[in-house]
């Protein structure tokens, strides 16, 4: 029947067990419902511009035909992080996207950074902001339950490290895109313990577009044109990537 052909396309593990998977992208609009993220000065809420940022950058990533591409939230709705870590692995996402736009003390810090995880944060302020955003989970009242078992499963830990290798290649790529288009903050290449890229078996990116506690960067979030060319930019670079992978026969 058609249903459990269906079925038997949604529990392949991977591009390799199924030969219809096109290259998947997941993008996560950060923070979302009672969770609001950062505010601007002059009252833009974060959850608003990672959320229509994240449409836009799906619709041009959708309008080439060549990629499956997928929200973890398409409204204003409180997601766990390790539902997003769910979402993109459910999806076989061949890359994670997670979108954000923080504030920072320093009003003068403005710019576009790309986050990869890591055990340990690549500068302060990378570890201070992957606290903040790790504390997401506590607006639900929620334990997340730590899967250190699971870690210490010797093919995961070769997964993850595949996986790792891929999430930094992406990253460099992005910022490479970014640097033609958008402006970057001072090494804008970074890293720390963000929940929401643990996936072991989907490469995965946070994208800081810039800041909220930043007026200049405030203003540009909110510019159709600025996200335009950030959006073209992220879809530079995802093209790059997945031609570069299907390359390696790693993917679709």
């Amino acid at each position: 029947s058609t249903i459990s052909a269906d079925k038997a396309g949604r529990v392949g593990t991977g591009p390799v067990s199924n030969p219809g998977h096109r290259f998947t992208v997941v993008i996560d609009p950060g923070h979302g419902g009672i969770d609001g993220g950062a505010e601007g000065l002059n009252g833009t809420v974060e959850k608003n511009v990672t959320l229509a940022f994240a449409m836009e950058l799906r619709d041009k990533l959708a309008a080439g035909g060549k990629y499956d591409v997928f929200l973890t939230r398409e409204t204003d709705v409180f997601l766990r992080l390790d539902d997003r870590v769910r979402i993109a692995r459910q999806r076989e996402a061949d890359l994670l996207i997670s979108i954000h736009a923080d504030t920072i003390s320093l009003k003068g810090i403005r710019g576009a950074t790309v986050y990869t995880v890591s055990d340990k944060a690549s500068d302060p302020e990378a570890q201070a902001l992957a606290d903040r955003e790790n504390l997401s989970d506590q607006f639900a009242g929620m334990e997340i339950k730590d899967d250190s078992k699971e870690v210490t499963d010797i093919l995961i830990d070769l997964i993850r490290r595949e996986t790792h290798n891929f999430s930094m290649s992406f990253a460099h790529t992005l910022v490479g895109q970014l640097s033609t288009s958008v402006g970057l903050i001072n090494n804008p290449q970074r890293s720390a313990g963000f929940k929401v890229l643990k996936a072991p078996d989907v490469p995965s990116v946070l994208v800081e577009l810039g800041y909220l506690s930043n007026a200049k960067d405030e203003a540009q979030l909110l510019s159709a044109d600025w996200r335009n060319k950030a959006t073209q930019s992220i879809t530079n670079a995802v093209a790059l990537f997945a031609s570069a992978k299907s390359g390696t026969g790693a993917g679709g």
